[in-house]
């Protein structure tokens, strides 16, 4: 028998909400008593008031983290301890689907079948694939003369601060916390002001778990407050960053200016998307690419933004892309169909009105949207925008959105595409559509991107790595590959003498 649908606006009314930080395994006031509102980007209700952490609130969680790492209550344990601890979290975080979603919906904007569907079950995912990976990572033996034994293993690093985006908080916080827990390590996370809720939760869930105290605390605020205390913080020895390029310099600079520690950074995006006029589906292209660009309300890093189509079919794919976008217009995120919800916030809103003003006024020619939509409700809604008549020069094909806003190009010559496809600062994905496999692969090869897919968008799985070329950042997370980022190499040489 089918479960019911909840109701999510009524359990939306019930919910009562902790804006206290998490901090040694409990829920506590910011050390100033300071809080600050946090409002519903969906119709401006007020959610709840969050501890305003600050620089002796992150001194607080990293004390916590380094006497939890100084003492090995988990950097200790044996990986299978750590394993079933971390599974236990990933079964812990499904029991909880209804409220982490309901919470990431709220707080965010999204539409909570999206943030139930999607979110949480990405967020479970991962923390069950890092436990699962915990203890089938090994060490290695160096080829050495039989007078020597070379180890090389694999150690955690210590306290890791984690700082993520408020466009999927659940999913960028479990990209860092999956390798940097299974590792060993202890963990100070600072969730964006816009969107900590899920956040602080998932930190009593690990609790709940059976994570031991003090490793894994969150500590919300404002970015210039708590996200630069933790930057600069001389006992925190890595940093794990997603946000916008522009803070990623910052990042980079509070290292230097402090001890010098690890900072991994995913940072921005302009992906581009490349159609040839022998792919023989034009309307797969078209439908795949506005269900990429539209969903979570073009608030993605890895959006296609930049749609660069062959001339012999740019009509074609037009048309059917300004039929599809309307199908993504705003609605309610809580009732359990709207395609696309609200933006963030009213700051975020304004942000990607003036980039439609902007295509407006450097001549872009807008196919179907461009307008805000459900202002009656309080919230922060912007209808499904397409421009045509783009060129890469102008200021929509060039700075990232963040929003509901395509552009589509012309292109003649596959040297033309993929020369226009590179001329970014960006370089996290892109997406080739031909039929001609010569063409996919050389193209392929070609584009200067993190991830290139072929004839899809978005097919993804936790065990690839993602990341970006140029100022779309550094590191890798996702994959074996992200305990790179939080683990340190250690050479063991041992002396052998002669019988």
């Amino acid at each position: 028998m089918n479960k019911p649908a909840p109701d999510w606006h009524a359990a939306a009314s019930a919910l009562r909400i902790d804006g206290r930080a998490f901090v040694g395994g409990e829920r506590v006031a910011a050390e100033s008593g300071e809080t600050f509102a946090k409002s519903s980007p969906i119709d401006g209700r007020r959610l709840a008031d969050i501890a305003r952490g600050q620089t002796a609130d992150i001194d607080a969680a990293v004390a916590s983290g380094r006497a939890a790492f100084t003492d090995a209550r988990w950097a200790g344990k044996a990986p299978a301890a750590r394993k079933k601890i971390l599974q236990r979290f990933a079964e812990k975080i499904l029991g909880a689907k209804d409220e982490l979603a309901l919470l990431e919906s709220l707080d965010m904007g999204k539409p909570v079948q999206y943030s139930l569907a999607v979110d949480v079950a990405s967020t479970a995912r991962t923390i069950s694939w890092y436990a699962e990976a915990v203890d089938k990572i090994y060490d290695e033996i160096a080829p050495t003369p039989a007078s020597a034994l070379a180890l090389i293993t694999r150690e955690p690093m210590g306290v890791v601060g984690a700082v993520v985006p408020w466009n999927y908080p659940m999913i960028m916080a479990a990209w860092k916390l999956g390798p940097a827990l299974a590792a060993g390590n202890s963990v100070v996370l600072k969730p964006s002001e816009k969107s900590p809720l899920t956040a602080l939760r998932l930190a009593e869930l690990a609790v709940e778990a059976g994570l031991p105290e003090g490793v894994f605390n969150v500590v919300p605020g404002f970015g210039h407050e708590a996200g630069e205390a933790l930057a600069l913080h001389m006992d925190v020895d890595a940093i794990g960053f997603t946000g916008s390029t522009r803070v990623g310099r910052k990042m980079l600079e509070y290292a230097g200016r402090s001890n010098l520690k690890r900072v991994y950074n995913e940072l921005g995006g302009k992906s581009a998307f490349v159609v040839f006029d022998d792919f023989e589906d034009i309307a797969r292209a078209a439908k795949t690419v506005a269900g990429s660009m539209f969903f979570n309300q073009g608030e993605s890093c890895n959006a296609p933004s930049r749609v660069f189509v062959h001339e012999k079919v740019a009509e074609e794919f037009l048309a059917v892309v300004s039929a599809e976008a309307p199908k993504y217009a705003p609605g309610d995120p809580l009732s359990g169909h709207a395609e696309m919800g609200a933006l963030v916030d009213e700051t975020q809103m304004r942000t990607v009105l003036g980039y439609i003003d902007a295509g407006h006024g450097d001549g872009a020619q807008l196919v179907t949207g461009g307008k805000r939509s459900r202002s009656e409700t309080g919230g922060f809604y912007v209808e499904p925008t397409v421009f045509a008549g783009v060129n890469n020069r102008m200021k929509i094909a060039r700075e990232e959105i963040f929003g509901p806003v395509m552009s589509v190009i012309r292109f003649k010559t596959e040297a033309e595409a993929i020369a226009m496809a590179n001329d970014s600062s960006y370089g996290l994905q892109a997406s080739v559509w031909s039929h001609n496999i010569n063409r996919a692969h050389r193209v392929a090869r070609a584009l200067r991107a993190g991830t290139v897919h072929v004839n899809q968008y978005d097919e993804d799985d936790i065990t690839v790595p993602f990341g970006g070329y140029k100022q779309s950042g550094n590191g890798r997370d996702k994959s074996l590959h992200a305990f790179d980022k939080y683990t340190e190499l250690k050479t063991t040489w041992l002396r052998i003498d002669a019988a």
